[in-house]
């Protein structure tokens, strides 16, 4: 087929014709719907001057078109499977009315309006209003808009849609009405609708200004027990967001809907958000830890896009006490799609810190970074890899960075139910766009906080508020505007926009005892990417400390660099960490009156998205590891170890040595696991070694039967070596009280859950039996799904028997059937190839379903053993599928073939397999232009 168009930044130019004001009629029926838009269009261009006006379209049938109230002639237009365009339109403002006939009841690919389960849904972020009607279905064309829906009383008693209800009433023949008021400019990716047999449960917000806002979450009645924990975690961020940034909700009203049928995490439409079912749906017998904190994030982040990403305002105020923004009924968005990371960077940055500050700061930082490490850094070194700001894209990318948003962020694993790995394991599967534009854009808006502070960062975000009140703005506003509101330069940072790669900082230390100078040489180096094969350096944060040999902070008075000597002091009190700018290919940062040879503590709370490569000896990193006051460095130099460690031993099992562990690091994490003054959550965190694909994107030559031969090799010896230690933590971490979502009950669990799945690696029948104890006595879904995760991880009848048992209990509930879905498809046990392939049929699966799909086939491609299979078996598993799926909904099946795209990172056997699926793939009949562009992309040298 014809490659897809791909689109440049530097090709951008204004809309010829803008829409002041949207007038939406929807008449839903069983068979088909009928939409009418009546659209004010003002020319954009020089008044008395017309040119055409182009309208997106896709899979629609047009009924009529009328300017001004009269209808247009055939010669009048043009018509193709993606455009309408009027050749000669008005040259001045005119009236634009156009009817389509549309088949939502058909529509598998979950873009536009379609039916979920017996009701009307809608998505159209990036581009799927474009299947609604004919539009200009592009960000920077804003209007105000108003929805009357019709439809059948009985079968959709609720019909909601953006904005403040204005009206509603009976017809005739059973229907009635609804209609809806958006007062704020938004773009047509910000429109929803909802039709449908559902309820809600109701509650209220004061805001800080004492306006009381209604807040409605609706879902099947049967549901309602389990949206609780949503609307807790949605009050909970309208009031963060006034309490750290000002920010304070600007409708009367916020609607959230859920849907069992919906391609990404949630959508922000503005006060009528529509979210996954996994993603609000919750109740401790159905739930785990990782589902709450998954829902309090998510609720957290689509609330938190009504600021940044939605809307806008114009000036400060404070209110007891409270510094908010006064009302201005306007938005600011991305002026367009390259520009996306502006509002989904800076909204992951802030769900971040909202689930921090509600949580363990600590633990929530290690979980972002290992997220981007295992997702994101692959993608910045295989053919997809482009900077947070791309220099083009082609559709498919954009659609499956909103497909991606929230779905990567929790996954079944077996040593924690829930934890930020995700169905796409072994691959950077849909990394293309979406992880680079969120969560390392999230990376660089933290550095201007790194850089500035909190309080500078909160003057920075006040004056990207104030200056751009009702604008679709660009990175280099919001960049502009922290700079300028601390007085301030960044030399090369906005690099961190246009360069793709992760960076490689390499880190040389020497101290002089005589002069007491203490001294820090650092290098960096961007590899070549993609259409960039020579870099500039970056401005890169790098946070130290440096630490005695008692284990406390040295105070640091003075660093000298590039000839300028800066003295460090914060308010009389004495600096034991700072902030070293690192702008230069090469630069020394020179401490002075350093009494003793510190251990550098580097890149603290992990300062900036880069590789690091430091002199550190082990002996320095079990030193830190075990007293480093910076809880996230003090986990790194664990991961350090382990994976210095992994790497050492794969050579050895490739050589077929006999492995041997290191005692000493048995004996590091053994301290840290007995160590009764740290978080718990943070030890299950830091005695947790580093995932397969983790080990594999440091290999030159991926060996997945290696690293998975090592990595059970170190777990089982480790279960062996500190077993005592393990149980004692298992048993005296058990709690007969009532389910509680908080941080130390939910530390308490993570540690339990850890070591049993330690423990079970053993697969001794004492062991057994204590998984079959904890399985059974479990009151919550976290410790029972962590006990059953234990006992699949060897095959055998305990295994099978827990596994039906599970089904047996949770056939009922689709969320729960989704996780041992995926518990099996994860699963490492050799040729689990056929069991997956035997699950496609199960009753409870459906194709047409994404969770499903992610659960099972995504699952499956998160194990590298199996997956990887060298016989080929799982590349020809997800070939047949992903061409299945295709037909089904692109969007997803492209989520699946992106599995493929680093395939050349494996031996010459593994490569010609998984490249004959991609040939098989790209040479198919009818294939969607989604699967199209991403197979192709990962075929191209």
């Amino acid at each position: 087929m014809e490659a897809p168009k791909e689109i440049f930044l530097k090709d951008y130019k204004k809309p010829d014709y803008f829409f002041d004001t949207v007038d939406l009629q929807f008449q839903l029926g069983e068979e088909k719907t009928i939409v009418t838009s009546k659209i004010v269009v003002s020319p954009g261009v020089k008044a008395g001057i017309s040119a055409p006006l182009v309208l997106h379209g896709r899979d629609l049938k047009l009924l009529s078109i009328k300017v001004n109230g009269t209808e247009l002639k055939s010669d009048k237009y043009t018509i193709n499977s993606r455009h309408l365009t009027l050749s000669t339109p008005p040259a001045d403002v005119f009236n634009l009315e156009i009817i389509t006939e549309i088949y939502p009841q058909l529509n598998t690919s979950l873009e536009g309006l379609y039916k979920s389960t017996g009701n009307f849904c809608t998505q159209c972020e990036a581009e799927g209003f474009r299947k609604i009607t004919y539009f200009q279905d592009r960000p920077d064309v804003m209007a105000k808009y108003t929805c009357r829906i019709e439809a059948d009383k009985t079968l959709y008693p609720v019909l909601l849609s953006n904005g403040n209800l204005i009206e509603k009433g009976d017809l005739e023949g059973g229907k009635h009405y609804a209609l809806w008021e958006d007062p704020f400019k938004k773009p047509s990716y910000l429109f929803a609708l909802v039709a449908g047999q559902l309820d809600c449960r109701n509650d209220s917000f004061v805001t800080c200004s004492g306006r009381n806002v209604a807040l409605r979450i609706w879902t099947p009645a049967q549901d309602l027990p389990k949206t609780a924990h949503a609307m807790y975690s949605l009050k909970a961020a309208m009031k963060w967001d006034e309490e750290v940034f000002g920010l304070e909700y600007d409708l009367d009203l916020f609607n959230i809907v859920v849907v069992p049928d919906f391609n990404m995490g949630a959508m922000e439409n503005k006060s009528l958000n529509i979210f996954q079912s996994r993603l609000v749906l919750a109740s401790p017998e159905t739930a785990t830890d990782g589902d709450y904190a998954a829902i309090l994030g998510v609720v957290g982040h689509e609330y938190f896009h009504n600021w940044t990403g939605n809307r806008q305002v114009a000036s400060q105020h404070y209110h007891n006490g409270c510094s908010f923004f006064e009302l201005a009924y306007q938005k600011v968005t991305c002026r367009d799609w390259f520009q996306l990371t502006l509002k989904e960077g800076l909204t992951v940055f802030r769900d971040q810190e909202f689930s921090s500050d509600l949580g363990c700061r600590a633990v929530k930082r290690i979980a972002d970074v290992s997220k981007l490490r295992i997702y994101q850094f692959p993608q910045d070194a295989g053919p997809m890899a482009h900077p947070i700001r791309p220099h083009s894209y082609i559709k498919v990318l954009i659609l499956n960075c909103r497909c991606t948003k929230q779905s990567t962020n929790y996954w079944p694993s077996p040593v924690e139910p829930l934890k930020p790995l995700s169905e796409e394991s072994s691959l950077t599967l849909v990394m293309n766009f979406a992880v680079t534009v969120y969560e390392k854009g999230a990376e660089v808006v933290r550095m201007y906080k790194t850089m500035f502070g909190a309080s500078g960062f909160r003057k920075g975000m006040d004056l990207y508020f104030q200056r751009h009140d009702g604008q679709a703005v660009t990175c280099e506003d919001f960049y502009a505007a922290m700079c300028d509101a601390n007085n301030a330069q960044l030399p090369n940072f906005l690099q961190w926009y246009s360069q793709a790669g992760t960076p490689t900082v390499r880190v040389v230390s020497s101290y002089d005892p005589s002069s007491q100078i203490f001294s820090l040489k650092l290098s960096q180096e961007v590899p070549p990417t993609p259409g960039q094969p020579v870099k500039e350096p970056m401005f890169i944060p790098v946070a130290v400390g440096l630490v005695d040999s008692t284990g406390k902070d040295m105070p640091l008075t003075s660093i000298y660099s590039d000839g300028t000597l800066q003295t460090l002091s914060s308010d009389g009190q004495p600096v034991f960490t700072t902030v070293l700018q690192f702008k230069k290919k090469e630069e020394e940062f020179i401490f002075k009156n350093i009494p003793e040879r510190p251990v550098p503590s580097l890149l603290r709370g992990y300062s900036a998205p880069v590789r690091l490569d430091s002199d550190l000896s082990e002996s320095d990193l079990f030193f830190l590891l075990a007293n480093d006051s910076d809880e996230f460095n003090r986990w790194e130099a664990g991961q350090v170890l382990a994976r210095k460690l992994m790497l050492s031993l794969v050579a050895d099992f490739q050589q077929q040595k006999t492995l041997v562990l290191n005692p000493k690091f048995v004996e590091g994490l053994g301290s840290i696991l007995r160590n009764t003054s740290l978080d718990k959550e943070f030890i299950a965190k830091a005695i947790t070694l580093p995932g397969q694909g983790e080990i594999m994107d440091m290999m030159e030559v991926a060996d997945p039967d290696a690293v998975h031969a090592v990595r059970n090799f170190i777990k089982k010896e480790l279960a062996l070596q500190l077993k005592e230690d393990l149980l004692a933590a298992v048993i005296s971490n058990r709690s007969s009280e009532a389910y509680t979502f908080d941080h130390d009950s939910m530390a308490r669990r993570a540690l339990k859950n850890t070591c049993l799945a330690y423990l079970a690696s053993l697969n001794e029948p004492d062991v057994t039996e204590l998984a079959l104890h904890e399985y059974n006595s479990a009151t919550n879904m976290t410790e029972q799904f962590a006990a059953l995760a234990a006992l699949s991880q060897n095959p055998g009848q305990a295994r099978e028997d827990a596994l039906l048992d599970f089904y047996n209990k949770w056939q009922d509930e689709y969320l729960v059937v989704s996780k041992w879905f995926a518990l099996q498809a994860t699963s490492d046990i050799p040729g689990n190839v056929a069991n997956v392939e035997k699950l496609l049929s199960h009753p409870a699966f459906d194709l047409r379903n994404p969770n499903k799909v992610y659960s099972l086939i995504g699952g499956f491609c998160g194990s590298p053993v199996n997956f990887h299979a060298k016989d080929g078996s799982g590349y020809k598993f997800l070939g047949e599928i992903v061409l299945q799926l295709d037909k089904i909904n692109p969007q997803v099946a492209s989520r699946m073939v992106s599995a493929f795209s680093r395939w050349r990172r494996y031996d010459e056997t593994r490569q010609a397999l998984a490249k004959a699926q991609l040939e098989m793939i790209v040479s198919a009949n009818g294939l969607s232009e989604n699967v199209y562009e991403i197979a192709s992309k990962s075929l191209a040298d």
